[in-house]
């Protein structure tokens, strides 16, 4: 477990970084905006959290943000790195673990009849903010994926993950007898 004795370094200061395998990048690099997209969502987890999420879906919460730690060191280390740096990395399970979980979630609140609007509880409205930077953590993983290698699971957890957390804000609006806000095409 990794012991933070000093805040700051001072090592930034012109706007450099160091990845987890001590090389040194800039601060807009593809693999630091990711991982800094990854902390983003991570952020919103705590405030879904804090919001009060329900009995069932706090503890996954919690989960998945240890999760995104995972994934964080994930993408903080470049592949070719990860045979001399022994690192957390997102496994199959953690992608397995969402799909059930979607699965589970989808019966409780039933299909999908129609568009719906990110809203509802404060809780699901803040799943709902999760959900869209989770999407933008996609894209950008999908963008340093074609300039190098990322983890095999990556892409795949942060799919699935952009699913979950939809599941998860329905799930949310349901328990909480808040109607979902429908879309309404043309409405003034």
């Amino acid at each position: 477990m990794p012991r933070l004795t000093k805040i700051y370094t001072r090592t930034g200061d012109q706007g450099s970084t160091a990845l987890g395998d001590g090389q040194r990048v800039p601060k807009d690099h593809p693999r630091v905006q990711v991982y800094g997209t990854v902390d983003e969502l991570n952020s919103h987890l705590g405030t879904a959290l804090a919001l009060g999420l329900s009995e069932r879906l706090a503890p996954e919460a919690a989960r998945i943000q240890n999760e995104l730690f995972d994934l964080g060191s994930d993408l903080c280390f470049p592949e070719e790195a990860k045979e001399r740096f022994p690192v957390p990395q997102i496994q199959a399970q953690a992608v397995e673990r969402l799909e059930a979980l979607i699965d589970e979630l989808t019966q409780v609140v039933g299909p999908l009849e129609n568009f719906i609007l990110p809203g509802g509880c404060p809780a699901a409205a803040q799943l709902h903010v999760a959900r869209t930077v989770c999407r933008r953590a996609e894209r950008e993983a999908t963008a340093l994926a074609r300039q190098e290698p990322i983890g095999p699971q990556v892409l795949p957890y942060l799919n699935r993950l952009s699913d979950a957390l939809f599941a998860m804000a329905r799930y949310e609006n349901h328990v909480r007898g808040v109607a979902e806000p429908l879309w309404q095409p043309g409405s003034p």
